[in-house]
């Protein structure tokens, strides 16, 4: 049995605490995508939206999936539910393709490559849980190959309604190298055409490495290609520019320009380059993990991260490590200590490794400590709720909401987040006989959970 690992988790409150508005509560899961894979309604959710919408909400389930399949952890109930939504979303997406086989946002006019690249990637990964019509992929490859240059890159066709979406792929380097990666995923050959073409753009693209971004998005194309040299060289020079501290390890795309959903989008392709390649070694698995630890710190309480195409790359990294690693053995013990005393214990093993455990606890401040023992993945979260109103002058006004302590064990290793978000409501337009009004916060992930 492995020595125990403790923490004390200090949780004070604001000052001008709404009355009844605190609440404190404790969950355990067993499995490093516990977070993403509690509450299966909201994460398998029925894809809506616009064209972009649609596929930043479809996408991630894909990957859920086939880590579940992967690990055999898929039950027939579950996959039923989820055959249902990705048909659903499948369907849905095609309002967005134009007659020539592009997709925009709305379905009309000129068609983007992004977009039509991200949908071709996940409609090649949803085949093999729902029927995706094969004619349909084939138009939307075609149309992508009549946007390659002579010299192999892809040029940047079309408009998003929000360019957060796609992340950091802002010019025709990442763009071309974002469009490869989607080819190679689909099992496409080195030597087709297309695929030898744009490789030879992107070999080209690797003498300037000073957008780390580009290098990150390079080198698992280039893993994806099998090409161990050019891959060796990228990583190599990604390692010499990394941070690390406290055994985590993350990127940032400058030292002047930091973002976060970039850094967990840049970790992400660094780990899946770890990851991907035909020949893994231990130590691989050793640098990718150091690379997880920080990844599943910036995760929200549920799973998610910052934006939209981060959580689609985050998700799909952490599905692959966690199938890489995963293991049916193993158990282990987490015990919480409330600063009047109480014990609350909860046990981890490989049959209960997907139950969402959770605790209401009494004690809304002072020190908690947190113990586990063992050899099994225990991620432990400690969520406390309270909102306070104050006012910031005759148009404008503060809701705070705190809290959400997110801990992670995983073989003797323990990591903690604070969360706090500020919403600042303005009034733009002085009006008369002012009346109360109800707000409603929710999260994303799990919009059945009122934060405020």
């Amino acid at each position: 049995m492995n020595q125990p690992l403790t923490e004390e988790v200090e949780l004070q409150l604001p000052q001008n605490v709404v009355d009844g508005s605190a609440r404190i509560s404790l969950s355990v899961l067993g499995d490093i995508l516990g977070r993403a894979l509690n509450n299966l309604d909201g994460l398998l959710q029925m894809p809506y939206g616009c064209g972009e919408q649609n596929m930043a909400l479809l996408s991630p389930n894909i990957y859920i999936l086939e880590y579940l399949r992967n690990t055999e952890q898929l039950t027939p109930a579950i996959l039923e539910k989820a055959t249902k939504f990705l048909t659903s979303g499948y369907q849905r997406q095609l309002n967005y393709k134009n007659a020539d086989g592009a997709y925009s946002t709305f379905g009309q006019g000129l068609g983007n490559t992004w977009l039509t690249a991200f949908v071709l990637r996940s409609f090649g990964k949803a085949q093999s849980f729902i029927y995706v019509d094969p004619a349909t992929m084939e138009q939307s490859k075609t149309w992508l190959d009549r946007q390659q240059g002579q010299h192999g890159c892809f040029r940047t066709l079309g408009k998003l309604l929000n360019n957060r979406m796609k992340g950091g792929v802002t010019d025709e380097v990442t763009l071309t190298a974002y469009i490869t990666a989607s080819m190679l995923e689909l099992n496409m050959s080195v030597t087709d055409p297309v695929v030898d073409h744009s490789l030879s753009c992107l070999k080209n693209s690797t003498s300037d490495l000073s957008n780390t971004y580009a290098t990150a998005l390079l080198a698992y194309t280039f893993t994806l290609a099998g090409d161990v040299e050019t891959r060796a060289r990228l990583l190599q020079h990604l390692d010499t520019i990394s941070f690390q501290e406290g055994g985590l390890l993350h990127w940032s795309q400058s030292s002047s320009e930091t973002s976060p959903s970039l850094e967990v989008e840049i970790s992400s392709y660094v780990l899946l380059a770890s990851l991907s390649a035909s020949s893994r070694s231990t130590s691989d698995l050793g640098y990718a993990s150091r690379i997880v630890r920080w990844l599943v710190r910036q995760q929200n309480a549920y799973g998610g991260f910052s934006s939209t195409q981060d959580t689609v790359v985050a998700l799909q990294a952490l599905a692959l490590y966690s199938t890489r690693v995963f293991s049916r053995g193993g158990a282990s013990t987490v015990t919480v200590r409330s600063p009047s005393g109480d014990r609350c214990l909860f046990h981890v093993n490989q049959n209960n490794k997907l139950l969402y455990q959770e605790r209401a606890l009494q004690d809304t401040e002072g020190k908690y400590s947190v113990e586990v023992q063992g050899s099994a993945c225990a991620s432990v979260q400690v969520s406390e709720y309270a909102s306070l109103l104050q006012s910031c002058g005759a148009r404008c006004t503060l809701i705070h909401i705190t809290g959400k302590l997110f801990l992670l064990a995983h073989k003797m290793f323990l990591t903690s987040l604070p969360f706090r978000i500020t919403l600042d409501i303005i009034q733009e337009l002085p009006v008369q006989n002012l009346k109360p009004a109800v707000v409603k916060i929710y999260d994303y992930y799990q919009p059945s959970k009122l934060l405020y």
